[in-house]
């Protein structure tokens, strides 16, 4: 991921954001249908409010790698995909490495071509647990899993089936890539899946309706179990891709750090689940508007408690984005990630700004300053990944004086024209890049 570094994003704070935003489409939820689509065997699918972001312009490469026509319109913002010529199994290790959301199309590449394989993954991929179910969910199905060593000495993970039959398959955690794929492995499987313990993510929900739409037969979105009967075939469709909750998350995030006011269109309070009724308890209004959410914060910042959790839980890709607010809240806030490790180097960044954030293990204590006291200074930060490259960009909006952030290609993975979309509300930031 060494492109990080010819990525720079360098914000000026103390400007007060105010305006209309276009919230993008859902990168979550896109990703598995590209995936999706490479399971219908003719006809040309066309995903619309697709985000020009790194991932997906990744999953594109990797389709085209697979044999499938792809074509991404920019300016439409808007997926073509004839997957009717799919010829290859092999996710080719130099597009699979940069981009995580690459099994994803395995289901596809199971019932298309009967195998599928994963070049280019650490030799200790298999058992790990992020990818584990995957695997597991497979072979209930049917399809033997094995892994090699290539010359170079990476894994090569080969997963075969010659036809996948439906089972009752359980998520050890509610994970939305786990359910996503399993639901597609099941789509064509013969006889009947039950998924226990499933995602409820929005973006589960956008991709069963895009399955449904294609043909298939499920049932159970959002109760946690999901039934789905196997069909002969899916058919190419038309769907356009909800819009992003996290994407909106940022720019509610945006208008309360700089006590702002804005327009987020397209954005729904509803998918941001525990996080709104938090980002209320700080002292952000909420006032939805059909398909526009109004957003202002004009009183000080309260401190927060946030605990992340699955979804309706307070999402977890939003916990540095709150760490970076809580810097600005009177008093102290508490911050407990459940679900990933590592997430709070954002800490020792924030902490180069003039932070005072103390961290034990999961666990995050935030010294807010109360609003109108010295807060963040402008420093030269580095975005370790893409959330906490979303939280410095935050925080700079808010410092005193100049932030330069470096290693920001992860944030152009996620989220699309961060620097315009912003300029466009009154942010003096610029990317530059090279």
């Amino acid at each position: 991921m060494n492109m990080g570094h010819d990525v720079r994003y360098r914000v000026r704070g103390g400007r007060r954001l105010h305006g209309t935003v276009f919230i993008q489409g859902a990168k979550n939820a896109v990703l598995p249908m590209i995936g999706a689509s490479l399971m219908a065997a003719e006809g040309r699918t066309v995903l619309r409010n697709v985000p020009i972001i790194e991932d997906v312009r990744r999953a594109v490469e990797l389709a085209q790698a697979l044999g499938a026509k792809a074509e991404l319109h920019e300016a439409e913002r808007t997926l073509v995909i004839d997957a009717s010529t799919l010829n290859s199994p092999v996710l080719p290790a130099d597009i699979a490495a940069r981009f995580r959301g690459s099994f994803l199309f395995v289901p596809a590449l199971l019932h298309r071509l009967g195998e599928a394989v994963i070049e280019g993954v650490g030799g200790c991929n298999l058992g790990s647990r992020n990818l584990d179910f995957h695997y597991n969910g497979f072979k209930r199905m049917g399809a033997t899993v094995t892994e090699q060593v290539a010359d170079n000495g990476d894994g090569v993970i080969h997963i075969k089936a010659g036809e996948l039959r439906g089972g009752t398959l359980y998520c050890d955690t509610p994970s939305h890539t786990g359910t996503e794929n399993l639901i597609m492995a099941a789509a064509l499987a013969k006889g009947t899946t039950l998924i226990k313990n499933a995602a409820l993510e929005p973006e589960v929900l956008d991709n069963i309706a895009l399955l449904q739409a294609m043909g298939a037969k499920i049932t159970g979105g959002g109760t946690g179990f999901i039934t789905v009967e196997g069909v002969d075939s899916l058919h190419a469709v038309q769907h356009t891709v909800m819009p992003d909750r996290i994407d909106a998350g940022v720019f509610v995030m945006a208008a309360a750090i700089t006590g702002g006011d804005l327009n987020l269109v397209g954005a729904n309070s509803e998918h941001l689940g525990v996080a709104a009724d938090k980002l209320e308890q700080m002292g952000v209004e909420f006032h939805q508007q059909g398909a526009v959410l109004q957003v202002r914060r004009d009183r000080p910042l309260r401190p927060i408690n946030v605990i992340t959790d699955e979804y309706p839980g307070f999402a977890t890709d939003l916990q540095s984005p709150i760490m970076a607010l809580s810097c600005f809240a009177d008093g102290p806030s508490y911050i407990y990630e459940r679900i990933f490790d590592g997430r709070f180097k954002l800490a020792d960044e924030l902490r180069k700004m003039g932070a005072d954030i103390e961290v034990d293990g999961a666990r995050a204590k935030v010294n807010g300053r109360a609003d109108g006291g010295p807060t963040l200074r402008g420093a030269q930060v580095e975005a370790h990944d893409l959330r906490c490259g979303s939280a410095l960009v935050l925080a700079g909006l808010a410092a005193e004086g100049e932030t330069t952030i470096t290693s920001a290609y992860y944030l152009d993975r996620g989220h699309a024209h961060t620097a315009e979309r912003l300029s466009q509300l009154g942010a003096d930031i610029v990317r530059e890049a090279g």
